[in-house]
């Protein structure tokens, strides 16, 4: 529920004097906040419990009781039930009520003098509780701030420094900040702010560093892989039509498109299936697309994510996929998907129920989480992740045509080399590395970089490139079967992710 809903219901909860309420956050002093307002709007004394403090009136603030322990405060609650009516205690260090302890045990019974006085104990807490202690109650599960709420924080903490220091932020600006801050808790929200405004400006590119907040509030991101991105300047050689479609594409995640989005009950873009040679640039398209976007990569291996014991498999892509969901915006890149969706006789089922848990979450995500998957083995591809409206688009990554090695070797050789080749030697060294998958021309001019180095007496001539090259020995000469096996599946069932011209 949102702070609002909260609100609403914590209300009508404490006047119905339920006499157990689990509020299920990790955000402990907003729901406190949340209760504060609740004790003014209704008017009713509400007493609260900490560790550090005791027992305190969350209103006037005045300590009632030094109990420090959980033991010590329900003997102190159980006491004032049994001499006062209408009593409404909230405890915020209640351990050891997840399951079957002497603590949940002694709980209940001092749950049950509450409903003969009128009583209601509130419990916060981030864990789940146990099942029978739960049932002598409601539960209300807070939930994060939503974009809206997070709008209105963004707005009023900057909006107070707008005559003192420089800030280019507009309305729009505070929009997108929204969405980018979205997954994380208000105070983190607010440290986030702080740390621009000590700055002593706020300025446009503010918002693309605001997408990499997130990898310092999120250090230990289970399941997944970060992947730095610092020095990264490849570009799309070759691949045309994915460019184009990805940049279309990225224009719908502006909020004002979004919001037109929604109006028309359209889901924004949700990801790739990238398949083909190896080799080819599916792989390197994921961290170009980041680049690209200007969003943190992260990559989820669902090879790795398989546990041994039952259950562990689903559980971990679940904790997996929801971490990628607290650091959204972000791309994320699974790399080989079908190595991890392989069965054996063992599978017992997981593979398939690993599918049909990353397809759900696919189709239901809420968070601006872009996947890229890639596979080189099409034939081990579940039917269900080829369905069509699964992903967005399928794309078939073809080896490079005449007029795309030209590209792609006029990158490497810039960049290994440091040297812009002259365009008869490039046209010369397209005719000889026909059938090169762009890894393949990558290897090679990396190659001659390292004899450079290596060798101080070696001369970088034109005629040294050719003769290099003329050594390699591409895969499609290697394993022609499995490359025309690939090509021939790739040009009847997907998009391909470059024009083709020669």
């Amino acid at each position: 529920m949102n702070y609002d809903e909260c609100l609403k219901i914590t209300k009508r909860y404490l006047l119905a004097r339920i006499p157990f309420i689990s509020y299920g956050t990790v955000e402990k002093n907003r729901a406190l906040d949340l209760i504060t307002k609740v004790s003014e709007d209704i008017k009713i004394p509400i007493f609260v419990h900490s560790m550090s403090k005791g027992v305190y009136n969350i209103q006037t603030k005045e300590l009632l009781s030094e109990e420090k322990t959980i033991m010590g405060v329900l003997d102190y609650i159980a006491e004032q039930f049994k001499t006062r009516e209408n009593l409404t205690f909230v405890l915020t260090e209640a351990t050891d009520i997840n399951e079957d302890s002497l603590v949940s045990r002694y709980m209940m019974d001092v749950i049950s003098l509450a409903e003969e006085k009128g009583g209601t104990i509130l419990v916060i807490t981030s864990d789940p509780v146990w099942t029978h202690l739960q049932r002598l109650g409601m539960n209300i599960t807070m939930s994060l701030p939503t974009e809206e709420e997070i709008y209105k924080i963004i707005k009023e903490n900057i909006d107070y420094y707008r005559n003192q220091i420089k800030i280019e932020w507009d309305d729009e600006n505070y929009k997108e900040a929204a969405t980018i801050l979205t997954g994380i808790s208000e105070i983190e929200i607010k440290n986030v702010l702080s740390s621009l405004v000590a700055k002593g400006e706020i300025v446009k590119q503010d918002l693309v560093d605001l997408k990499f907040a997130k990898d310092r509030l999120f250090s230990n991101i289970n399941g997944l892989e970060k992947i730095s991105m610092e020095g990264f300047n490849s570009s799309f050689a070759g691949l045309d039509v994915l460019y184009k479609w990805l940049m279309e594409k990225k224009e719908l995640l502006l909020p004002s498109k979004k919001e037109e989005l929604k109006k028309r009950n359209i889901r924004p873009p949700r990801g790739i299936l990238l398949v083909g040679v190896p080799g080819c640039g599916k792989s390197l398209s994921a961290k170009v697309i980041a680049n690209t976007w200007e969003l943190p990569l992260y990559r989820l291996d669902f090879a790795t994510v398989q546990g041994r014991y039952v259950g562990q498999s689903e559980q971990q892509l679940k904790d997996a996929l929801e971490t990628a969901e607290h650091v959204s915006p972000c791309i994320l890149w699974i790399d080989e998907i079908e190595k991890g969706l392989v069965q054996d006789n063992g599978d017992s089922g997981v593979t398939t129920r690993m599918v049909g848990q990353f397809l759900f979450w696919l189709q239901e995500c809420e968070k601006d989480v872009f996947v890229i998957a890639t596979a080189n083995d099409v034939t081990k591809l579940p039917s269900e992740l080829l369905r069509k409206g699964r992903f967005d688009e399928l794309f078939f990554v073809d080896l490079p045509t005449d007029s795309e090695r030209f590209d792609i070797l006029k990158m490497y050789i810039k960049k290994y080399l440091n040297i812009d080749p002259p365009e008869v030697l490039l046209q010369e060294l397209v005719k000889i590395t026909d059938g090169f998958s762009g890894a393949d021309l990558e290897a090679s001019i990396r190659d001659i970089s390292y004899k450079l180095i290596a060798e101080p007496d070696f001369k970088l001539t034109g005629q040294a490139l050719i003769d290099s090259l003329n050594k390699v020995v591409p895969m499609i000469k290697t394993n022609p079967e499995k490359v025309n096996f690939i090509r021939s599946w790739g040009h009847d069932r997907a998009q391909p992710a470059s024009s083709r011209k020669q």
